[in-house]
């Protein structure tokens, strides 16, 4: 399998073509041009929705219990991690958008239950933490390789995030309630930060000088200087926040509060709570989950032009879309049985300036 750095003229010409109609939607907001692809964790798939009106364009099979997915910076490439259920997984899924299948399987032997995935600048490793060895494992995409296998602590590491160049991962440990900061030049962790219970979605700023880190068990979100590698505040997110998302342009985070049913919108500059989006559906009818019947949200992302965000329902099998102007739910989208990861491929033409 051969990595491209950037898609070839014809695979951009062909993704204009079948991309067109998007533009030229007449929905409020502009409909965003593109591929949203979710991650079905209890029905083994990946779908992908249309970003202009939610059709299904293509579904892909994956291992067992996908719990995240990744895309390259390219845009060609999507990985999966094949998490599992009752039986441990230790799989990457690695879907070739051009090609519209699923192009290879990565095993990672003793590295299981892979769930936090992040690709490094080159487009060709990739950042994955595995539970079940306490380990954050890089991996050649193209040689379908392990290439390192880093210990990062005990207490479940769960989501990475990374500075933007690509030499420090920060992942956070899901019952040590800890983030460990690894130098991924010298393959080991530089420190261990505790933030609180829980401790589980994470994002890194676009300038790269803050981390933000959501503790569940807490409902907090903690705010770190990644010079000083020192708590800088603490802010409140009621309802279990789960999962944290940053702008691309760094302006809002995004936090779902999975028991609450709630999207948490922060001002980053300001640091304060900029608006809370209800996500419940009084049309759907929610699946009995560990929380409860409720809406549950989990993973979100935001179209490339940053005009509308999305968030998996996944009590409700169904994608929540919110005009980022208002900050309003403009309509759900189905999906299939309990949607978690969220992730955007972004065609030629989304990625042009609005």
């Amino acid at each position: 399998m051969t990595l491209s750095a950037a898609p070839s003229p014809l695979l951009a010409a062909t993704l204009a073509v079948t991309f067109a109609r998007a533009l030229g939607a007449s929905t409020t907001p502009a409909a965003a041009a593109g591929v949203l692809l979710v991650g079905n964790k209890s029905a083994a798939s990946v779908h992908a929705l249309d970003l202009a009106d939610g059709r299904k364009l293509a579904q892909f099979e994956t291992g067992d219990g996908p719990h995240e997915i990744e895309v390259s910076p390219d845009q060609r490439w999507a990985v999966v991690s094949d998490y599992g259920s009752d039986q441990a997984g230790n799989s990457l899924t690695v879907i070739d958008w051009s090609a519209r299948e699923v192009s290879q399987r990565i095993d990672l032997g003793e590295h299981s239950r892979p769930h936090g995935m992040a690709f490094l600048p080159d487009g060709r490793r990739l950042a994955v933490t595995t539970e079940g060895s306490d380990s954050l494992v890089l991996v050649d995409l193209a040689e379908g390789t392990v290439l390192q296998a880093i210990n990062v602590g005990g207490g479940l590491p769960h989501m990475v995030a990374l500075s933007p160049d690509g030499r420090r991962a920060y992942v956070t440990r899901l019952r040590a309630g800890m983030v460990s900061v690894v130098d991924l030049d010298a393959g080991k962790v530089l420190v261990e930060i505790a933030t609180g219970d829980g401790a589980e979605g994470v994002a890194v700023s676009p300038d790269g000088r803050e981390v933000w880190v959501g503790n569940r068990g807490e409902d907090t979100i903690s705010i770190i200087d990644a010079e000083s590698l020192e708590l800088q505040a603490t802010l409140a997110s009621e309802g279990f926040p789960i999962r944290v998302t940053m702008s691309a342009d760094g302006r809002h985070v995004l936090v779902t509060n999975a028991r609450a049913a709630t999207l948490s919108v922060f001002d980053r500059r300001r640091r304060e709570l900029a608006a809370t989006v209800n996500l419940s559906d009084p049309d759907a009818s929610y699946q009995p989950s560990m929380l409860g019947n409720t809406a549950l949200p989990i993973g979100s992302t935001f179209s490339a032009d940053g005009r509308r965000a999305f968030v998996a329902i996944s009590g409700g099998d169904q994608v929540a879309v919110i005009d980022t102007g208002t900050w309003q739910v403009l309509e759900h989208w189905p999906t299939g049985r309990e949607p978690d990861a969220l992730a955007v491929v972004a065609t030629p033409e989304s990625r042009a300036q609005p």
